[in-house]
């Protein structure tokens, strides 16, 4: 039995980027010999085992055959006799394609080191497009590595772009997508995952809302300006507002294309949210200083900041983002929200029920005073 640490962990420490996951291959074992030394199986389709004092996971050394459509369409081999090579021969890219023994030697058939030099982004085999689920991969290693200079190359693009036209992306099921790009969302340069996924033909077929922002001449600048936001969720807001701004729909139209959109991707109710109300009040909040008490409390409340107060530091990261792509000339979205929401609570209901308000007049009366704070605001 021969124990190799291989793929992601290799490659990053060769990077001199920090490693949080380690990932084992075990070359000339049987499932029999992995439980018999205490190991725990887990899953059925494919051998991996969980180490019983660190909680790593040790896969059995496999090749796969395809069998069908998808990234699940495969019939996988596992035994004692396969090697090393063949296991990484099965690997998506050769910057993953790297094992390293107990020694520190470093098993590299397919030239992964020299494209990490030369910042490449490469396939192993022809296979490579026999799996849908890599193209997002591919885009998503693009997002984290861009900014160290790495690109696809040419020929393992024109493989995503033969994925793309082959129907295969058709086969992927929603969560999958998602998970790719949400965690496509929270890498350095998430703009380039929407880009090579352009590219390659892929983003009209799985995130078509995306398709008319990434050719706008304005999306560079959005691209550059989504790193700075520093939750996924809110990269997710911005970029479905900033999709919807390009939309001719009317605002209901666009509230139900929206919600499609989050219900296809099974987002989560998260992710949702956040990018309706930013995408419901981002034009009455760039023109508040004008707006009129009406309108200002009406972003109050639709923002629910009553409620709600610990989302508007999270909110008015998206609107102030939003503001900076479009080049107006805003107030910091931050100090107005938190300016509305202290105006709504400057008149507490007991205090007019005191007064003697109540009932229907109570619930006018409040609004009113909440109306008239917010149109005394200087923002």
């Amino acid at each position: 039995m021969q124990i190799y640490l291989v793929g992601g962990a290799v490659r990053d420490r060769l990077l001199g980027y920090p490693i949080y996951d380690r990932d084992w291959v075990v070359v000339g074992a049987s499932a029999e010999q992995m439980i018999a030394q205490g190991y725990k199986p887990v899953g059925a389709d494919f051998p991996v085992f969980i180490h019983p004092d660190s909680g790593e996971e040790y896969a059995l050394a496999r090749t796969e055959r395809k069998s069908g459509h998808g990234y699940g369409g495969f019939v996988y081999y596992a035994s004692p006799d396969v090697t090393l090579e063949q296991d990484l021969l099965r690997r998506d890219l050769t910057i993953n394609a790297m094992a390293e023994a107990p020694d520190g030697s470093l098993t590299d058939p397919h030239g992964g080191r020299e494209d990490l030099q030369n910042r490449i982004l490469r396939h192993v085999s022809p296979a490579f497009a026999e799996d849908p689920l890599r193209v997002l991969r591919v885009a998503r290693f693009a997002a984290r590595y861009a900014s160290l200079g790495f690109s696809v190359a040419d020929e393992t693009l024109a493989l995503m772009r033969q994925l793309s036209t082959a129907g295969e992306l058709g086969y992927l099921s929603a969560e999958r997508v998602w998970q790719e790009f949400e965690r496509a969302l929270g890498e350095p340069s998430p703009g380039v995952f929407i880009d090579v996924l352009q590219r390659c033909g892929a983003l009209d077929k799985l995130f078509g809302e995306f398709s008319a922002l990434q050719r706008d001449p304005s999306w560079p600048a959005l691209a550059t300006l989504l790193p700075q936001l520093p939750s996924s969720c809110e990269r997710f807001a911005v970029l479905c507002c900033a999709a919807q701004r390009l939309s001719s729909n009317q605002a209901g139209a666009l509230r139900q294309h929206l919600e499609a959109f989050c219900l296809r991707l099974k987002a989560p109710r998260i992710f949702r949210d956040q990018a309706l109300l930013v995408c419901a009040q981002h034009a009455n909040l760039l023109r508040l200083p004008q707006a009129d008490g009406d309108t200002r409390l009406g972003v109050a409340t639709g923002l629910d900041l009553l409620r709600r107060p610990e989302r508007i530091a999270s909110l008015a990261r998206c609107f102030d983002t939003l503001a900076s792509w479009l080049n107006v000339d805003a107030p910091a979205a931050q100090q107005s929200l938190q300016a509305l929401h202290d105006a709504l609570t400057a008149t507490a209901p007991a205090e007019l029920m005191q007064q003697g308000f109540k009932g229907k007049a109570l619930g006018e009366e409040l609004k009113r005073r909440q109306r008239d704070a917010c149109a005394r605001l200087e923002l």
